[in-house]
């Protein structure tokens, strides 16, 4: 895929809709062919530009394009075929209609099928940037880490190779089905987990990264720190964070509203001063809702003041770093922890990693699994855990 992928999240009621769709503006308006699209479930961009949007790109201005994905119309159309064929092997396998039924409902199907509509979008499409107005911080969290975890349930629960798979499926409903039909539904696994695959490479690649937008508030900062944290954990970029609705700063007004308004400036700067997430964007509060082209014009133009709008922090530096150190190994994991609630765990061959409730299985290099685990540190980088050769371990 050669298109740049930003995705916009935020807490609810941030703006990011708004900003996501002043972005694409402002890339159409400096000569990008620019596609935004909206997986919110609410669907607000139609009402940010002024015009109806549908599943299909429509055009808003010259080199812009706008789209709301419709996650029902895919389960019903691409989700229909391997439900399926798994309801087959389930019924092969002795599992009523009805269970079966039940069980072929997967949780997060939708968001999967959201994201990789906007894959294909991205794919088919002439843009060199595709800006992705994302739902709210928690769901868009549990949308970005779908690819990797249902993948990873599917791989140990049916092999990627074929004739491993087709075997596999055989034995649960025994040899009463002829044997094109578990060809089929090998088939169709098998492009289930090539897509996914796909998708977590497009997360994780260079060409993405995800803004964040927050507005300047205690409660809004604390969940975009961890929010920055969760998505490290995932290897996925963010090269940007956005400071929305900001009061005006009033001057050397000596009126009583100024006042307020100067305690008030005074109170959200002291929470950007505290983000510790590098340089923020700012734009301040309107006092008309911006809405239709040229007043979302006027938002990036505060925005971005003339720099690029893809300009961002750059690309981040790999999430797993391992040297030597002395007589033993340190191996780093480049996560802003801050003041999360950070858990480590040797797991086998595994680095068990849990941050605010949110895990993940970092493998090993081969050289650490011969290793034991002797300490671990926190620092302004990230956490550093130790490791010491096992002499055990080494004479194998």
């Amino acid at each position: 895929m050669s298109a740049r992928l930003l995705l916009f999240t935020g807490k609810g009621g941030v703006g990011k809709t708004t900003l996501a769709a002043a972005t694409s503006a402002a890339l159409a308006a400096g000569g990008r062919k620019a596609l935004v699209v909206s997986t919110d479930p609410a669907h607000s961009l139609g009402d940010a530009f002024g015009v109806p949007l549908g599943s299909a790109p429509t055009e808003v201005d010259a080199g812009l394009h706008a789209a709301q994905v419709d996650p029902r119309a895919l389960v019903d159309g691409a989700w229909r075929e391997l439900r399926g064929h798994l309801r087959t092997v389930l019924a092969g396998a002795g599992v009523d209609e009805l269970a079966a039924e039940e069980l072929t409902v997967l949780p997060g199907v939708e968001e999967l099928l959201a994201l990789a509509e906007v894959q294909r979008l991205a794919r088919t499409g002439p843009w060199d940037v595709v800006v992705v107005d994302c739902g709210p911080t928690a769901e868009t969290l549990r949308l970005l880490a779908l690819p990797e975890a249902v993948g990873s349930y599917l791989e140990r629960l049916f092999p990627t190779h074929r004739r491993v798979v087709r075997g596999l499926l055989a034995g649960l409903a025994g040899t009463r089905a002829p044997a094109e039909r578990w060809d089929a539904t090998a088939d169709a696994l098998g492009r289930l987990a090539e897509g996914l695959e796909q998708l977590r490479a497009l997360l994780t690649s260079d060409a993405t990264a995800v803004r964040l937008v927050l507005t300047p508030e205690r409660v809004v900062a604390a969940e975009t720190r961890r929010t920055v944290t969760a998505l490290a954990l995932q290897g996925i970029r963010v090269d940007g964070v956005i400071a929305n609705r900001l009061v005006p700063h009033p001057g050397d007004d000596p009126g009583p509203a100024a006042a307020w308004l100067r305690t008030r400036r005074a109170e959200q700067d002291a929470v950007l001063a505290s983000l510790d997430l590098g340089a923020v964007r700012a734009v301040e509060h309107r006092a008309g809702e911006p809405v239709g082209l040229a007043a979302l014009l006027e938002v990036a133009d505060a925005l971005y003041a003339g720099a690029d709008p893809l300009d961002g922090a750059g690309p981040a530096g790999p999430l797993v770093d391992v040297a030597r150190v002395g007589d033993e190994y340190e191996l780093r994991l480049a996560l802003p922890v801050g003041d999360a609630d950070l858990r480590l765990a040797r797991v086998g061959d595994d680095l068990a990693v849990t941050v605010d409730g949110r895990r993940k299985l970092i493998a090993l290099p081969s050289l650490l699994r011969r290793c034991l685990v002797v300490g671990a540190e926190l620092d302004d980088d990230g956490v550093a855990v130790r490791f010491r050769p096992d002499p055990d371990l080494w004479m194998r």
